[in-house]
């Protein structure tokens, strides 16, 4: 388009009448770096909605976790080639996705298309809103109707949101996960009154069964009398059909209202069964978590006793042979981890996952080790993945562990598969 001066001020006319109202000083051609300034505010184009690969890291986890489903990542690591996806464990499925979502490439856009398509409704609804008040406080009022995955992308992806009401919406974001988890454990509380319910619902059912035989049997019953009734003739008819007929239908409604009645409490009963089916699965998870509890307080009871209390004829415990590689974990713990492998008798290896230390170092020490742990708390998902992949090509056994406590390391260490590490 041509300079500001050109389009306006050259114009004799209307050089004319500005000049009458202004003074010739105003109708002076603008500086040229005015003119640039106005010629690039023209041009600039409207800022456009974020994409996901342009978020920080510490938001992919958190954007991927809560606004698109395991069945929809499956599908987006599919088509870009990712075989392995369809038997993959949920926790590799979101590992692979969020190591994704960083990079601008294929898997990105796909990603980000999956979630534009999911949540396209809110971000219709989203689009109205042209300031940042106005972006909060529609998150606000999804927030209240519980509307929290497609509001938080729709929120976050906004031309008009800043980096301070993305950390306000993230740290909303984070809590409601705790408050999920506190949820879950009043749901255990409610599936364990439910099976003491269980029993009384199945003996009220009984009764209630035992109800209906009689009052089935009494129909048989009455119905037999009236062919009897209408069998003999000295009866007047018109009274024998009146008095049957009144004690037919009160038969007739007192067997409806049971059957209602029946069908209701099975269907409490079904209910109790599957509140009880779901809670007996909790159970179930729970012993099988207090089994490794038990597990891991034994190793690090063991690996804490005196060995000179034990008497002369008890055998010593057999001394591990194998070389140890721990990555991730917190630094304050590696220096008592370091002294029960020793201990032991295996060899310490320690890569803390790329945070101080260089990742490439990493091939080279997982070459030296027999088996590798890690905590699955205490380690980023790129360094993880990183383990996994090494350990395959090398042919290692690597070892998850629950946390970056003592008591998960010293079961591991007497677990006597790390001794003979599998391919």
């Amino acid at each position: 388009m041509p300079p500001f001066s050109e389009t306006l001020l050259d114009r004799p006319l209307l050089s004319q009448a500005l000049a009458g109202a202004l003074g010739r000083e105003a109708l002076l051609p603008p500086p040229r770096e005015v003119t640039r300034e106005l010629e690039e505010l023209l041009a600039r184009p409207p800022r456009q909605r974020s994409k996901l690969w342009e978020f920080g890291t510490n938001l992919h986890c958190s954007l991927i976790g809560t606004c698109l489903s395991t069945a929809e990542l499956r599908q987006v690591l599919t088509k870009i080639g990712r075989k392995e996806a369809a038997g993959a464990t949920e926790h590799d499925v979101h590992a692979s996705a969020v190591l994704i979502a960083g990079k601008h490439h294929d898997g990105a856009k796909l990603l980000h298309k999956a979630l534009d398509r999911r949540h396209r409704v809110a971000i219709n609804q989203f689009d109205r809103a042209k300031t940042v008040t106005e972006v909060r406080a529609l998150w606000q009022e999804a927030s209240k109707r519980g509307d929290i995955p497609s509001a938080y992308w729709a929120a976050l992806t906004h031309p008009a949101t800043n980096d301070a009401l993305v950390r306000e919406i993230f740290a909303e974001v984070h809590m409601l996960s705790h408050l999920v988890g506190a949820a879950n454990r009043a749901d255990i509380r409610r599936l364990r009154q439910l099976e003491d319910e269980k029993s009384d619902l199945e003996a009220r059912l009984a009764h209630k069964t035992e109800q209906l035989r009689e009052v089935s049997a009494a129909r048989d019953r009455a119905a037999r009398e009236l062919e009897a009734r209408g069998e003999q003739p000295h009866t007047a008819a018109p009274q024998v059909t009146l008095d049957d007929g009144g004690l037919a239908d009160e038969l007739k409604s007192r067997l409806a209202r049971s059957e209602t009645h029946r069908e209701r409490i099975e269907r409490q009963l079904d209910e109790a069964r599957a509140a009880l089916s779901a809670e007996q699965d909790g159970r179930r998870s729970a012993e099988d978590r207090e089994i490794v509890l038990r597990r891991e307080l034994d190793a690090i009871e063991a690996s804490f006793s005196d060995t000179s209390d034990q008497p002369v004829e008890e055998p010593q415990r057999p001394r591990l042979d194998v070389t140890v590689l721990y990555v991730g974990g917190r630094p304050a713990t590696i220096g008592r981890l370091r002294e029960l492998a020793e201990r032991a008798g295996a060899v310490f290896l320690y890569h803390d996952g790329g945070i101080e230390e260089r990742g490439g170092l990493l091939p080279g020490l997982v070459s030296r080790a027999d088996a590798v742990l890690f905590p699955v708390d205490c380690i980023s998902h790129t360094a993880m993945l990183c383990v996994k992949r090494l350990c395959r090509q090398a042919g290692k056994k690597f070892v998850p562990l629950r946390s970056a406590g003592l008591a998960p390391f010293c079961a591991a260490l007497k677990d006597s598969a790390l001794a003979n590490p599998e391919s």
